[in-house]
């Protein structure tokens, strides 16, 4: 797969590429001094550029089709993963995964939305987008952690719930609906990460829990930004004003409490490290499970249902 550049990395690329020219060209000369000179240039350029990033950039990395995905995540953050299918109703859905795993050493359950890296991987996992079989997929897992007394995780990374026809015959809202309702009364610790795309209640279906960890650069929100700009401009050509007026970048949702925390990226985003992106949210999941571990289940329940009660305002 050819590299993808995003329009604001274009500067960053072609300097990336003069170094790796000058290195190809310089078999009988030194040219040290030089490339190290490139090499500042490159990472001032680079912090410069993703320090000043706008809501709509944000969105297009939280997209890149080299970012990371829940699987991704998955081999470099647990071992011991063992996949489970299946919903026991009508099928298996391939746009959400999860099983047991452990995290450095402790078991959990861990689920995510996945997405495909081509069109044959993308037809086969939906685009990350989850029928209700993916939903109740999804809670049968999670009844089997609360079965063993195992913490969930969560990642959250999908453009929507699958909006078909089929998927609405077989009951997408009540799926949603159901799991929006178990997973506020389970009686393990739930953390819930945002590792790409967080839109509506696609992302929701899996996103009640007692931490909620953004990445830097990813988004989340009731909505899209260019179906918001559909709606309310009758064209997509309004989106990046749309992401600007939906707040949906993580300290947006920070400033608002919807979130906890954000997670820190390895500079110029997740896509150029997988590995210690992955070594970054391991961490911090590990010390948010350390602190939830401490709580008695009626506690846990508790102060959950207490943090989505405040989100939002209100006049009564």
């Amino acid at each position: 797969m050819a590299k993808v550049v995003l329009e604001f990395e274009k500067p960053i690329h072609e300097l990336e590429q003069k170094i790796e020219e000058i290195k190809n060209l310089s078999e009988n000369v030194d040219v040290s001094e030089e490339v190290k000179t490139l090499e500042r240039k490159v990472s001032q350029l680079r912090e410069n550029v993703f320090s000043n990033l706008t809501r709509w950039q944000r969105v297009q990395l939280a997209r890149h089709p080299e970012r990371p995905y829940t699987l991704d995540y998955i081999q470099y953050m647990t071992t011991d993963f063992v996949e489970l299918h299946g919903d026991r109703a009508y099928g298996d859905d391939k746009a959400i995964v999860g099983g047991f795993a452990k995290l450095d050493g402790q078991p959990v359950m861990i689920i995510g939305q996945q997405k495909g890296r081509d069109t044959k991987s993308n037809l086969y996992r939906n685009f990350g987008m989850p029928n209700p079989e993916g939903y109740r997929k999804a809670l049968r897992l999670m009844r089997l952690a609360v079965k063993f007394k195992r913490p969930i995780i969560t990642m959250l990374d999908t453009p929507g719930a699958y909006p078909g026809i089929g998927a609405e015959e077989r009951g997408q809202a009540e799926a949603i609906a159901r799991n929006l309702f178990e997973m506020s009364h389970f009686p393990v610790p739930i953390i819930v990460t945002i590792i790409g795309e967080g839109a509506s209640g696609g992302a929701l279906g899996i996103g009640v829990g007692d931490r909620m960890l953004m990445l830097e650069n990813t988004w989340y929100s009731v909505i899209a930004p260019e179906s918001c700009s559909s709606i309310l401009w009758k064209s997509w050509e309004f989106k990046e004003q749309a992401a600007e007026a939906l707040r949906l970048t993580p300290p947006d949702l920070l400033e608002q409490r919807i979130i906890d925390r954000i997670i820190p990226e390895p500079q110029g985003g997740a896509h150029r490290n997988p590995q210690q992106a992955a070594l970054i949210l391991k961490d911090a999941i590990l010390e948010e499970l350390k602190a939830l571990s401490k709580l008695k289940p009626e506690k846990l329940i508790e102060k959950r249902v207490e943090k989505f009660c405040a989100m939002g305002a209100w006049n009564e």
